[in-house]
């Protein structure tokens, strides 16, 4: 791979070095595969390295298992007096992402997925808005914040593998096997949160204070294997079609907390509407764009994702499976659960495959009042709304060391550009000056706070 490509788009406009170095790590193929299997990573965490040397730091590379790669640096705050850092009295801040990606079949999309095209005013390729972009945005703000004395506290940065499979092979395996790493922090910023989007005409950006519960099952049908010309009433295929059927079409009942309640009351306040006489659902889909994340918080979701049985046409297999994304309210899970069971029958094994906690954080606190002074001191009379994350990330793995994790990857948008609709989806894109905009908004939060 080139990485000293050309500079300039053919536009002939100079590209930011933001702009270049999420151009570069979208050329990594980074596609994770799931059970472990993925390619690049190594690669990614090898370039970033050498870009946070380039800074002066001191990165460490990781290995979960071979290919698996994470970096992490510790970045020295500036303090005015010595004491100040042996009393803890500005806990350490990570500011961490991921270098993998969900798998994107070349066939669909209208470029090359990882050919880090610059088209109409945006970069486009598998990883541009997830999360590559705000890898970029880390490191060329870190070299900001460096150059002008320092950030305001220590900085844990981290770039994990394997977030796309749940941190199995990145996050998890840091905090569990090298907790050290994280020393002294409390608080931490990643995805999904801080981009813009157009509610009644106004832009407002979302800050993500928490997120989902994870939990993703394998179901098991097993039958009778025999020539397919029989009258089979034990056919294993049936079996877990009906099954799916009955988790696909479940409607999960709806579950109010915290955040989707202020988010909601924000969004009526808006919109000038009546969310008790138009209820919930309803005044999340008049929210635009949003609404392809926010419909999803406000109950279970179980989603079939991928169907595996037989081996020829005229053989009724003796096994069928299928996978269901599971994305629980936090603390649902054993519930919900349950309910799986109960829809599907006793004759379908429920496999837990992976299962990850659910988080519900305050919109308060000195950390959540800086990013929103910081998106409004960008954004001038900007709203800055909660939301609960419909998915999750590798906040996850860190809260189990006591830190509290939000989503701030500040994205200034056009109104026309279906954001929540670029994650895991085709053609991802984000444009050159949300890039620049996502810069400087967190290179003046890491310097401030």
């Amino acid at each position: 791979m080139a990485q000293d490509a050309e500079r300039e788009h053919p536009d002939g406009a100079t590209l930011s070095r933001t702009a270049r170095i999420a151009r570069d790590l979208i050329r990594f193929d980074t596609t994770n595969y799931g059970e472990g299997r993925s390619d690049g990573e190594t690669e990614a965490a090898q370039y970033v390295e050498a870009e946070l040397r380039a800074l002066g730091l001191d990165p460490v590379l990781i290995d979960a298992a071979p290919g698996r790669t994470s970096v992490v640096a510790r970045v020295a705050g500036r303090y005015e007096h010595p004491v100040d850092r042996s009393r803890g009295e500005r806990p350490a801040l990570v500011v961490h992402g991921h270098l993998d990606v969900v798998p994107a079949d070349p066939e669909n999309w209208s470029v090359d997925p990882f050919g880090g095209v610059i088209r109409d005013g945006l970069l486009w390729g598998r990883g541009a808005v997830d999360m590559k972009n705000m890898d970029a945005m880390i490191l060329t703000a870190l070299g900001e914040v460096i150059a002008n004395g320092g950030p305001n506290r220590d900085l844990v940065v981290a770039f994990f593998s394997d977030e796309e499979n749940g941190g199995v092979f990145g996050s998890h395996h840091l905090v569990t096997e090298h907790p050290a790493l994280f020393a002294g922090a409390t608080e931490a910023i990643s995805e999904v949160g801080g981009y813009s989007v157009e509610v009644g005409g106004r832009r407002a950006y979302l800050l993500q204070t928490g997120e989902k519960a994870l939990v993703w099952i394998k179901l098991v049908a097993r039958g009778t294997a025999a020539h397919g010309s029989r009258v089979i009433a034990n056919n294993a295929v049936t079996k877990l079609a009906e099954a799916i059927v009955a988790l696909g079409r479940q409607q999960w009942p709806l579950h109010l907390t915290d955040t989707t309640r202020q988010l909601l009351g924000e969004l009526a306040r808006l919109l000038d509407a009546d969310a008790e006489q138009i209820g919930p659902d309803e005044l999340l889909l008049r929210s635009g764009t949003a609404a392809g994340f926010l419909t999803a918080t406000i109950r279970t979701t179980s989603n079939p994702t991928l169907l595996q049985a037989g081996y020829k046409h005229n053989v009724i297999p003796d096994r069928a499976e299928a996978l269901i994304d599971i994305r629980t309210l936090p603390g649902e899970e054993d519930t919900v659960l349950a309910e799986v069971q109960r829809l599907v029958g006793d004759d379908i094994e429920v496999v837990v495959m992976h299962r990850d906690l659910g988080l519900e954080n305050p919109f308060s606190g000195a950390l959540v009042d800086e990013m929103v002074a910081t998106l409004q001191r960008h954004d001038p009379g900007a709203e800055v709304l909660p939301y609960l994350l419909s998915g999750g990330t590798d906040n996850k793995a860190l809260s189990l060391l006591g830190i509290t994790g939000y989503g701030f990857a500040p994205l200034k948008l056009t109104p026309d550009l279906d954001f929540p609709a670029m994650f895991h989806g085709v053609d991802e894109r984000v444009p050159l000056a949300a890039l620049d905009f996502g810069h400087a908004a967190l290179t003046d939060l890491l310097h401030r706070y």
